[in-house]
């Protein structure tokens, strides 16, 4: 298993319940073929470009080790959700 850290934007206008339910649902999702290690939640900051005619948006990063092929199911899931508006996965060098 490799070390990867994500890092999902999720629309401002969500409801913090709603944030929460998707930190869950991606984690979860993650535990299924490897393990979380940190989910962090970076609140709402404004971003550098409007994305999506967002100005701002919801930052939460996830540390985790992963099987690789079990990334694109991940990033599948990204693209399919609609509150999230950018993502991004990078794998890890060992320390």
């Amino acid at each position: 298993m490799n070390k990867y850290e994500s890092v999902i934007i999720i629309n401002p206008s969500v409801e913090e319940q709603g944030v929460k339910d998707l930190i869950k649902t991606f984690t979860d999702l993650i535990n299924k073929n490897g393990k979380v290690e940190q989910a962090q939640e970076l609140g709402k900051r404004k971003l550098a470009y409007e994305v999506k005619k967002n100005k701002e948006g919801y930052y939460v990063i996830f540390t985790f080790e992963a099987k690789p092929d079990s990334i694109t199911e991940l990033e599948r899931n990204y693209r399919i959700t609609d509150e999230i508006i950018k993502f991004i996965v990078v794998r890890k060098d060992e320390e």
